[in-house]
């Protein structure tokens, strides 16, 4: 068959499965991107701290579930199709994150909210566990072996573009809530976060008539045709010890440091930048944006070399750049903002205190304001909240700060540029994963065999970053990079099961 013949239809494929997939990631993703103000919304706001772990902790819930769904539904496609089956998880997924978007607040119906919140973000887990080994199956098995990591990378790309998507999605809806910046804030903060939310069912709809036209796998047709397809996928993969011993290898060796470089590149550069840098809400996310647009292209760049030049090594380097730079990026990410290396102008000082009286008592709530501008032209507006009680013996309340930094236009490109070289080690080892776990595995149990490990590395060891990373911040506050031993330590011990067990073959044989 010439090569003509072997990729006819093949960009139809890929913008049927990717569109699907990009819209399931934007679902999965725009609950992270609001992870402060979901924290406002559905759990007790006395604790801000507590609340913003608690929501970080219902985010990681959703990736701790994936490998079961990975399980439930990769043996699904393996046994009845892969169209099918990553159509039945784009419709978990669109259901369930327009349902969080209709959720009383924790206010109305108090812990009902988190409760309701957790099972559906559960659901979302279980639904992503099936959508990504089927649409890279899909798409693989529809390629010719010397172009399968260049295909497969447009796969790739969706989920740092369903990130770029969500933010995208956010800024702009909060922005047209009101022209009155302080006003469309507000409103946001109330109820317009919904919105992100509701119109992924628009979205979903799409994708899902799309998704009807498309025919199933070549290579699995095939094996259906002439009934070899597996009668149990679960036995196959993980009960015979060779194909057991690949799995292990592609989790342990591949996916696991794959995942945490993922999310520290991303998620935890968003969380950092948000919550230890302090930069205000637009800024946090327009920083994001624009790296990810700038280092998305390199996902096609890098898989299409690793069909020259093997998966393996491009994979290992990329593991091997993060470890040794990440204290380095992310304390200059954080010394970029740091008052302390800023020139305070000390006549612009602005303090504003307000008093207010708590009704049907003598107690009264102050909050002091303070915004204070620097010679470099950025600007930070802190506010302390504290509680005066008049009533002798009643415990005082530790007072409440928050701060937010606008950050000066040399600042913020710099900013970019950091975290454009983060991306860029996402896009290393993401970029030629989808094709290097589609070549470690036989067609009939391909789809639950590669999605076991990748959701394992991806949603417990990768999911699980921004939680522990936060965690380690807050534990460790005098050391601001501590959030990055997890992820260090991980991909340390990936890269090293990698560079020594994973072969880098150029052409294996797939179709075992």
């Amino acid at each position: 068959m010439d090569n003509n013949n072997e990729t006819k239809g093949i960009w139809k494929v890929i913008g049927a499965s990717s569109l699907g997939t990009l819209i399931e990631w934007y679902d999965f993703y725009i609950f992270g991107s609001l992870a402060v103000v979901i924290a406002n919304q559905f759990f007790p706001k006395t604790n801000p701290t507590a609340a913003l772990l608690s929501t970080l902790a219902t985010f990681a819930a959703g990736f701790i579930v994936r490998p079961f769904g990975a399980l439930v539904f990769g043996r699904l496609g393996d046994l009845v199709g892969r169209k099918y089956t990553f159509l039945l998880t784009l419709v978990l997924m669109g259901l369930s994150t327009f349902l969080i978007g209709c959720i009383p607040n924790y206010d109305h119906i108090g812990f009902l909210a988190p409760i309701l919140v957790l099972v559906l973000r559960l659901i979302q887990g279980l639904a992503l566990g099936g959508e990504y080994g089927g649409a890279a199956t899909y798409v693989a098995e529809h390629s010719p072996a010397h172009r399968r990591g260049y295909f497969t990378s447009w796969i790739q790309t969706t989920a740092t573009l369903g990130l770029f998507i969500s933010l995208g999605v956010i800024l702009l809806t909060r922005h047209m809530l009101d022209a009155d910046p302080a006003k469309s804030i507000a409103k946001f903060n109330d109820w317009g976060w919904r919105i992100p939310f509701l119109i992924s069912i628009v979205l979903v709809v799409i994708s899902i008539y799309i998704r009807l036209k498309m025919k199933e796998s070549p290579m699995y047709a095939k094996l259906k045709t002439e009934g070899k397809t597996s009668v149990n996928p679960l036995k196959e993969s993980f009960g015979h010890k060779a194909n057991l011993k690949m799995v292990l290898l592609a989790l342990f060796g591949a996916t696991m440091g794959q995942g945490v470089v993922w999310y520290t590149g991303q998620f935890y550069a968003q969380s950092f930048i948000e919550n230890v840098c302090k930069v205000e809400f637009d800024q946090s996310r327009t920083v994001i944006i624009w790296a990810i647009l700038f280092a998305t292209p390199f996902f096609v760049v890098f898989a299409s070399l690793s069909d020259k030049i093997g998966r393996k090594w491009i994979m290992i380097i990329g593991m091997l750049l993060a470890v040794l730079s990440y204290n380095y990026l992310f304390t200059n990410l954080y010394d970029t903002v740091d008052v302390k290396n800023k020139t305070e102008i000390v006549e612009k000082k602005e303090v504003k205190t307000t008093v207010k009286l708590i009704a049907s008592t003598t107690d009264s709530i102050r909050k002091v304001v303070t915004k204070t501008f620097y010679t470099d032209g950025m600007s930070q507006v802190q506010s302390i909240t504290d509680t005066s009680y008049s009533t002798p013996g009643k415990i005082t309340k530790k007072p409440i700060v928050a701060t937010s930094k606008t950050i000066s236009s040399s600042d913020y490109w710099k900013m970019v540029g950091i975290v454009f070289i983060l991306i860029l080690y996402v896009t290393m080892v993401y970029g030629p994963i989808a094709a290097f776990l589609v070549e470690l595995f036989p067609t009939k149990i391909r789809y639950t065999s590669m999605s076991l490990p990748y959701h394992i590395g991806n949603g417990v060891f990768g999911g699980l970053t921004p939680f522990i990373a936060t965690l380690l911040a807050f534990i460790y506050t005098d050391n601001k990079v501590a959030g990055l031993m997890y992820p260090i330590i991980v991909a340390t011990v990936c890269m090293i099961i990698g560079a020594i067990y994973i072969n880098n073959k150029i052409d294996p044989e797939v179709n075992r």
